[in-house]
């Protein structure tokens, strides 16, 4: 049986990878100004929103592993070298990692802090990861925190890559990340490289 992802990424592959994206969006913008929210209501409301965003990424993450799992990746675009296969792998991997630290980390910071348990948009309490504790909490926030910064920039290098193999090596590696017929690849053959 031929895997779903043999020549390029399918609809599960692209639609968890563009809804995981957007939301880290969302949860990154609400996360740098949230300080700045008087607290109102309102701002609890947000801070709220923002934790459950964050367990739905984690749920979404996990979804988005097995698939690739079980579906498997592309095989390599044709005539790209091996180091840049290489660092495409290892920048995933990272990627995969973060997103994973980045809610797992939200979530032991709210339960450390010793905060009411918080309602997954209001329908059901989280339940606490550990018991209120502070130095566990410094930890939580510092990985919480930096791991924002770290996100961004391995973010910056996935999607420079990508951009770069679409425009200056003239190779499917973006297109086949979107729906068929949205992007083609740019007609000029790419120069062969040296491996």
């Amino acid at each position: 049986m031929t895997r779903p992802n043999a020549e390029r990424w399918g609809a599960v592959s692209q639609s968890l990878h563009w809804l995981i994206v957007l939301l880290i969006f969302v949860l990154a913008v609400v996360g740098l100004t949230m300080g700045e929210l008087p607290k109102t209501p309102k701002y609890f409301w947000v801070y709220t929103a923002h934790k459950s965003v964050g367990i739905t990424v984690l749920v979404l993450v996990v979804a988005r592993l097995a698939w690739r799992l079980y579906a498997g990746a592309p095989r390599p675009v044709p005539d790209t070298p091996g180091w840049q296969h290489t660092i495409a792998s290892l920048t995933h991997l990272l990627l995969y990692g973060i997103m994973f630290a980045m809610p797992l980390s939200g979530w032991l910071y709210d339960s450390a802090s010793g905060l009411r348990p918080f309602k997954f948009f209001g329908l059901f309490n989280m339940p606490k990861l550990v018991a209120p504790d502070e130095a566990i909490r410094a930890v939580a926030h510092g990985i919480h925190a930096w791991g924002l910064y770290v996100l961004i920039v391995l973010v910056a290098m996935h999607a420079g890559a990508a951009f770069y193999h679409h425009f200056f090596q003239g190779d499917a590696t973006l297109a086949r990340m979107l729906p068929r017929g949205w992007l083609r690849a740019p007609t000029s053959a790419p120069q062969p490289r040296d491996s």
